[in-house]
């Protein structure tokens, strides 16, 4: 297991302090939703895509099927704010200890706020990011909201 990634170890010891056992995959590098879906054989819905961005300066995250795109305004709305913006790659790496495109549900450097779209709750396994770009795991939608102690509420564009 020396060819695990720290932040991958990291990852699954923190889903471990919440009494999960995942089981991070190296699936290579995905550069969509789509491209994830079609590697690991899962419909796109089933892929958690982690945005992070700011509401009135407060870094939020924002877990939404990868078959959707996220509502800025209703992000904000949902965080109590009015202003919702994107943040850069730093301000990411800053806030939860991941790069862009691998940030997990947690282990994350700082506790944050964390809304998740209702349409993931309709699989029986959805697929998150595992701390790199390379690695996901597999994890029921309940347990990813408990674990991640997410709000689930509208998120989706259109």
């Amino acid at each position: 297991m020396s060819d695990v990634h720290p932040n991958v170890t990291r990852v699954v010891e923190a889903a471990r302090a919440r009494g999960l056992e995942i089981h991070p995959r190296n699936f290579g590098h995905a550069k969509t939703a789509v491209d994830a879906a079609n590697v690991i054989g899962v419909d796109v819905g089933q892929i958690v895509k982690s945005l992070i961005f700011g509401v009135d300066g407060e870094i939020v995250l924002a877990y939404v099927s990868g078959a959707n795109q996220l509502d800025e305004k209703k992000l904000a709305l949902a965080a109590g704010g009015h202003k919702c913006a994107r943040v850069d790659a730093d301000a990411v790496r800053e806030a939860t200890g991941f790069p862009i495109g691998g940030v997990p549900p947690f282990g994350h450097t700082t506790h944050l706020r964390i809304f998740i779209d209702p349409d993931l709750l309709q699989y029986d396994e959805v697929w998150a990011a595992a701390g790199t770009w390379h690695d996901v795991f597999g994890i029921e939608p309940h347990k990813l909201v408990e674990a991640s102690e997410g709000l689930v509420t509208d998120l989706k564009r259109g």
